[in-house]
């Protein structure tokens, strides 16, 4: 295929893939099965891969991330991005509706929309592209997120051609977090001893500013859009410019409507009151905006807020419980985690027992004692939280909430960094809780894959004395695990299941042992479960330093040029080889196998092996994605800032001016497309 069908085919098999998405995360009305989908994509990645210089920045294949971001520049709105009035009481509205009638007259209607719980941003469109997304900021101005808002796929990245599209266009919107994206981030988090996020809100925040947009990629991100602002718009209108926006490839709330009265606003509340719950997403209230354009424009806008439009928030919802005692959980980097023990009581249609208390600040803030009447409120709709204590009802007698000074497993005394808001147990080594978690999280499917030694089976080979860290389980043989057995009772569901190590068992799990052995370098890297090191820094750290001995011998500046590695991660790493107990464990982790260092030598050759890369600009026959792509396939590495260690600043276009400064400063070599193809031909 030359190169005039293939930019045909990529411009046809984008528009296509581009309907497909709209149909399916838009409309949820999926018209192809996943596998013609797959199919269309994977031609189009194949054309892309052949063709680099044809990517568009909003194709379709370009969503699942992959690039860095160092910094969020501060972008100003082209129009004021200001929050609205809140109000609480129906009366407050009846006020609001009284100084509308005085200032515009009888002769208008309201539109009333859900109020979204997420984060708001800016979508600016140029000849139907998406050229920017920003968030809210000051109002004034807010930080330049496209990259992360690329990544969302309820976000066109390219409209619908149609008539009445202006050639400049900004939408608003907010990004949120599904329930069920939440509720798997933070099982995940959980699980790597990461704090979890106290409501999806913070998530979605917190998404949308992580550096790596393959990350944020991950996180199921959505994107409702609620005004739509420009010099030409269709119609004069909001109601009616947003229904058409969906034909743009927008995703509209079907849940919008037109009120000609307040009665009729009224009613939209207590509806939706009850309602939202049933909603895969959180919502804090309503929002009543004025109709018609021009009467917005006539209202005006205070300081703050605008005139013609105000939010009537919903009262959380709580309930009163007694506080029955307080239980100290123990992570695997000894972490300690407070935990309030409740009478069940219910609560947004499940039944709580128990409500996270934080840390020892927060158990301070409240002034908890034991038998207190409680009040509960879920944060978010989700997470139980409590948020005051009813002292009307507190006994006399009552002992107020200590924290606990010992470890509740094995009674170390505990300690609390200078900054840090939590507790921890030193007692890394012997902890039982720590011990069992730290090899369950080696044993984990993302780590080194260990399956069959699941479901219980840890537990038993440390209380028998055989595993007492991660490199005995190399150690273990035949007939030692033979014939173990124990029952595991399920004191919550009443239930028991007896688990015993049979022939099958054992050769599962051997063969399960060895097998790891071939798990590359940043999989056990992550598996060593170093302090804040997660799966995503682990790969960072594996591909900068290439194998565990060179990670070991790096300074504290050394760490920190890797990306995603901030002073705490690097902190932490150097603790961690500090302690002989862990060098020990990898010396003989080392000798049973494991890999502790990377395969990228063999790359093509290794044409670019050793060189490291910083990419600046906007650049003719490539991509930026397809000149890292390049680089790396060919050994080399990309970073995103000029260092000492930079052999090469690829400069194109518009390229930063302070990388090109710290270039010259550094007198590391500017080279353009042309040399870097001919650095690449007489390598």
């Amino acid at each position: 295929m030359d190169l005039e069908s293939a930019r045909k085919r990529i411009r046809e098999l984008s528009g296509i893939i581009d309907k497909h998405n709209y149909k399916y995360y838009v409309l949820a009305e999926p018209t192809i099965s996943d596998y013609e989908y797959d199919m269309l994509m994977e031609e189009l990645i194949e054309l892309e891969n052949k063709f680099s210089e044809l990517i568009d920045i909003n194709s379709p294949t370009q969503r699942v991330g992959g690039m860095v971001t160092k910094d969020f520049p501060a972008v100003r709105h082209k129009y004021p991005m200001l929050s609205l009035g809140n109000t609480y009481s129906k009366k407050e509205l009846q006020d609001f509706d009284s100084r509308i009638r005085k200032a515009i007259g009888d002769a208008f209607e309201y539109v009333c929309e859900l109020k979204y719980d997420g984060v708001a941003i800016g979508l600016v469109y140029e000849n139907k592209n998406l050229v920017r997304a920003v968030t809210r900021g000051d109002g004034y101005q807010g930080d330049d997120v496209t990259t992360n808002a690329r990544t969302i796929k309820s976000i066109p990245l390219k409209l619908f051609d149609g008539a009445k599209v202006p050639n400049e266009l900004e939408v608003r919107g907010e990004i949120f977090m599904p329930h069920g994206s939440f509720l798997q981030l933070n099982e995940a988090r959980l699980k790597n001893n990461e704090a979890p996020f106290a409501n999806p809100r913070n998530a979605a925040a917190g998404s949308l500013k992580l550096r790596e947009s393959k990350i944020v990629a991950s996180r199921n991100l959505d994107c409702f859009i609620y005004n739509i602002l420009g010099e030409n718009l269709p119609f004069d209108d909001h109601y009616d410019n947003l229904k058409l926006a969906k034909k743009w490839g927008f995703k509209i709330p079907e849940f919008i409507k037109k009120c000609d009265d307040l009665d009729k606003v009224f009613q939209y509340i207590s509806y939706w009151e009850k309602e939202r719950k049933t909603l895969d997403y959180d919502t804090d209230g309503i929002v009543i905006k004025i109709n018609s354009i021009e009467q917005q424009e006539k209202l005006g806008y205070t300081a703050k807020s605008p005139r013609w439009a105000i939010a009537y928030k919903f009262p959380a919802q709580q309930a009163y419980t007694r506080l029955l005692d307080v239980k100290y959980q123990v992570g695997r980097t000894g972490a300690i985690t407070p935990v309030a023990v409740l009478q069940p009581v219910q609560l947004s249609g499940t039944t709580v027992k128990r409500a996270s208390l934080y840390n020892a600040d927060k158990i301070k803030e409240l002034e908890l004692h034991l038998n207190d009447t409680v009040i509960v409120e879920k944060g978010g709709e989700i997470i139980p939280k409590i948020v005051g204590v009813d002292i009307k009802h507190r006994d006399t007698n009552a002992q107020p909430v200590t924290y606990a000074t010992k470890c509740s497993e094995c009674n170390t005394p505990l300690v609390k960094g200078e900054g840090e808001a939590l507790h921890y147990c030193p007692n890394q080594k012997d902890c039982p809780p720590q011990v069992l978690g730290k090899i369950e999280h080696f044993i984990s499917r993302k780590a080194m894959n260990i399956e069959s030694l699941g479901q219980g089976r840890t537990e038993i080979l440390i209380k028998n004395g055989l595993v007492k860290n991660i490199a005995d389980l190399y150690d273990l043989k035949y007939e030692q695990l033979y014939g173990l057995e124990k029952t595991i009772v399920n004191e919550l569901e009443g239930t028991s299941k007896k688990i015993s190590f049979r022939e099958k068992t054992v050769n599962n799990i051997l063969n399960a042992l060895e097998k790891s052995k071939s798990v590359p370098f940043e999989r056990v890297l992550y598996a060593l479960g170093i302090r804040y090191v997660g799966e995503t820094v682990a790969k960072k750290i594996a591909q900068h330093f290439t194998s565990i001995d060179n990670l070991m011998n790096s300074s504290f500046e050394q760490l920190l040029e890797v990306p995603e590695v901030g002073k705490k991660i690097a902190y932490s790493i150097i603790l961690f080889f500090q302690d002989k107990d862990n060098l020990n464990i990898i010396d003989r982790l080392k000798s049973k196998g494991l890999q502790f260092e990377t395969g990228e030598k063999s790359k093509k050759g290794g044409l670019l092996n050793g060189k490291v890369f910083v990419i600046s600009g906007v650049f003719e026959k490539y991509s930026r994605q397809g000149l890292k792509s390049l680089i790396e396939d060919n050994g080399g590495k990309v970073t995103g800032s000029v260092s000492s260690n930079t052999d090469y600043l690829v400069a194109g276009e518009n390229m930063g001016p302070e990388k090109r400064k710290k270039a010259v400063e550094l007198k590391v070599p500017l080279i353009n497309e042309s040399e870097f193809e001919e650095l690449l031909s007489n390598v």
